[in-house]
């Protein structure tokens, strides 16, 4: 759902609990209003929740020829490649 759905649900939510006095017949808003809340409420703390389980990695690979720990170094040629990935703590890679 993301924060922005979540924060838009809260505010429906609450405009239909505290600033509407509407009788609809059947359907009370008030209790839609508290629904949408508790819905934003709960989508906003899942979002926060698997945002801070996303762990940020860096990777670096060396394009460079393997070098013999005995020989001099040579001068920097070749490239060194970097990528991000993303992953989560609770899966085994």
């Amino acid at each position: 759902m993301g924060i922005g759905g979540s924060i838009f649900l809260i505010a429906v939510g609450a405009i239909f609990t505290f600033a509407l006095d509407v009788n609809v017949g059947w359907l009370d808003l008030d209790v839609v209003g508290w629904v949408l809340m508790l819905a934003g409420v709960i989508g906003l703390v899942l979002t926060m929740w698997l945002w801070q389980s996303r762990k940020r990695t860096t990777v670096a690979r060396d394009t460079r020829a393997a070098v013999p720990p005995t020989a001099p170094l040579p001068p920097a040629q070749g490239r060194v490649e970097e990528y991000h990935e993303v992953r989560r703590d609770d899966r085994a890679y």
